[in-house]
Formats: C-alpha cells, sequence, structure tokens
C-alpha cells in the first residue's frame, strides 16, 4: 500500500503533523509505503487557471515544487492531508495544493459522471488541528474535501479532528486522538 502525506502547517511539530506522523508510523509498521511531503518547505503557486490542463496536458502545466507531489498523489493509494484550522479553513499551503488538483478532472467535468484522471478507489484521511476547544466548530471543512474527492473517485473518506491544541505537538497528550489516527492507519491497512 502507497501512502502520500501533505502537511498543511508552517510550524514545526504542529499538531496536524503530529497526528498524521502516527498515523504514517502506524501504517508503516504494517508494511505501507510512505512518502511525506510539507507544503511549507515547498516552492509552488496556486493555479494560474491557464485551463491547460483541460485543452493541451492530462496535468498541471507548471513546472514546480507540486508537480512531485501531484504525480505522488496520482499514484497514491490513501492520501492524508493534515492542516490546522486557519481562519475557518484549512491552511494557505493547503488551498493552494487543493487548487492545483483541478488538473485532475477531465476536460468535460461539469457533465462527464466519470470526473477524474486519477484511478478510482483511492483513501484519504483528512488530519484538521484547532485551537478552538468548540466541537461544533468549522464543521463545514470535512463535507467540502469529502464531496471533492468523491468527484476525483475516491471511495472512503475519513476525518481526524484535535480540538483545543495551540501548542506546537500539544496533541501528542490527546490519547483519544493519537488513538484514533493508529486506528484509522489500521483500518485502512487491512482493507488493501
Amino acid at each position: 500500500m502507497k501512502i502520500v502525506s501533505l502537511l498543511g502547517s508552517p510550524r514545526a511539530k504542529s499538531n496536524s503533523s503530529t497526528i498524521a506522523e502516527r498515523f504514517c508510523a502506524t501504517a508503516k509498521g504494517l508494511g505501507a509505503e510512505v512518502r511525506a511531503f510539507t507544503l511549507n518547505d515547498l516552492d509552488y503557486r496556486g493555479c494560474q487557471g491557464c485551463m491547460a490542463c483541460k485543452t493541451k496536458l492530462d496535468r498541471c502545466a507548471l513546472k514546480d515544487g507540486l508537480t512531485e507531489v501531484l504525480e505522488a498523489v496520482r499514484e497514491t493509494d490513501v492520501l492524508v492531508l493534515a492542516s490546522p484550522v486557519y481562519y475557518w479553513d484549512v491552511s494557505a499551503q493547503m488551498k493552494a495544493f487543493l487548487d492545483r488538483t483541478f488538473s485532475f478532472l477531465v476536460p468535460d467535468f461539469i457533465t462527464n459522471p466519470v470526473k477524474s484522471r486519477l484511478e478510482p478507489g483511492k483513501k484519504l484521511v483528512l488530519v484538521l488541528a484547532q485551537n478552538n476547544p468548540d466541537k461544533n466548530s468549522f464543521t463545514d471543512i470535512f463535507p467540502k474535501f469529502d464531496y471533492f474527492f468523491r468527484a476525483y473517485g475516491f471511495t472512503d473518506t475519513r476525518l481526524i479532528r484535535a480540538f483545543g491544541v495551540g501548542a506546537p505537538g500539544e496533541v501528542a497528550s490527546h490519547a483519544d486522538v493519537m488513538e484514533l489516527a493508529e486506528k484509522t492507519a489500521k483500518e485502512l491497512c487491512a482493507r488493501n
């Protein structure tokens, strides 16, 4: 099983990264091949709206730090997207990556029932860490990811959320969240 983990926090030892790393370490221990990318360390731009991926190419025309990442996502079985909640949504680093996944859609995606160029059957794990302790806050983030990634042919989407975590790495002491990361990795690795 191949796993690609994209870390969207600009902070070292962030809470979202801590959760994703526990998931990946568990999966690696079960034999998965894991590749991780820290988006903040890469030099890339957001989608330029050039439409080359719909008119001339079957992938994004930009050649930058996301080129390898997008190719890795094409080949993966499980995609882990880890982000802090900043201003009611995922980080800017993660949002720029998401915009570039527009290249995964076929040119006639609006009318085509098969919208994606990706092989169907991939799995998504969305990891969110928020300082706000209110579990009812920011509940709109996961449904958007579920909607888009199901359109890309992902058949299993999971959410791991941490609440009330602000200091870097603080989530490591939240046993329930860390256990959910391990449990999710075991479940997804067992299905493959």
